[in-house]
This record gives structure tokens, sequence and C-alpha cells, in this order.
């Protein structure tokens, strides 16, 4: 069986390393983490991931206007795209909105195990 090529997009560099690691260890994943949020779209294009985790909020990219980019690129516009967010909590993930620009969110502090059955539902294997 192929695995899923997983894109994490984050500027917290230890949280993205331990998520990459979970992910592979549990996941039967191939994990790819990019801590600039500049580099996004290059190392997608070249990584050509199955889902993309990304960060809402970086210093360098907003998360929305990377999404929006990705959707626009004739290679990744079917990529799905999941934010993860300090914006929102659990609380209001479980009782409001639970999108943000349109796209799904997962809140931080992250629970591993939600990123990996969000995989397994919506991630694909090359």
């Amino acid at each position: 069986m192929m695995k899923r090529r997983i894109l994490i997009v984050d500027d917290e560099i230890g949280m993205a390393r331990a998520l990459a690691w979970y992910l592979s260890e549990n996941g039967d994943c191939d994990v790819r983490v990019e801590n600039v949020g500049s580099r996004t779209l290059a190392s997608a294009r070249e990584f050509r991931p199955a889902l993309i985790v990304m960060d809402v909020v970086m210093p360098d990219a907003d998360g929305a206007t990377l999404a929006a980019e990705i959707q626009a690129d004739a290679v990744l516009q079917t990529t799905p795209i999941v934010f993860l967010t300090g914006l929102a909590s659990q609380h209001e993930e479980c009782g409001g909105p639970t999108r943000i620009a349109g796209l799904p969110f997962l809140p931080k502090p992250i629970d591993p195990d939600a990123v990996l059955a969000y995989i397994e539902q919506h991630a694909t294997t090359h």
C-alpha cells in the first residue's frame, strides 16, 4: 500500500516536527514539513501532497492567502487543505463555525489523533 503524502505548513517548528513524526509512525504517511509560509506553494508543487495541513497565522504568510494560491494553481487545485489554528478553540469548533476562508480547520493545541482521523477521511494515497 502506498503512503499518503502530507504537507505540514507551520512556523512552530517543534510542533510541526512532532506531528510529522506521529503521522509517519501511526498513520503510514510520508510527511514533509515546511516552516516558512512563503515557500509553501513551491514545496507543495514539488512534493504533490494528498493533503495540506496548514497554520492560519504565520509571520511571513497568511494561511488564507496561501490556500487561495494553492487552489488557483493548475497542479494543486484539487489538493485538500485543512487549517490548524489557535484562533478557535475546541469548544468553538463543536458549537460554532468549522470553516475559515471556506476551508475546514482543526483547533490548536492539536490533537494528533484528530489530525490523523482527518487525514484518513480526506487524503488519498499516491
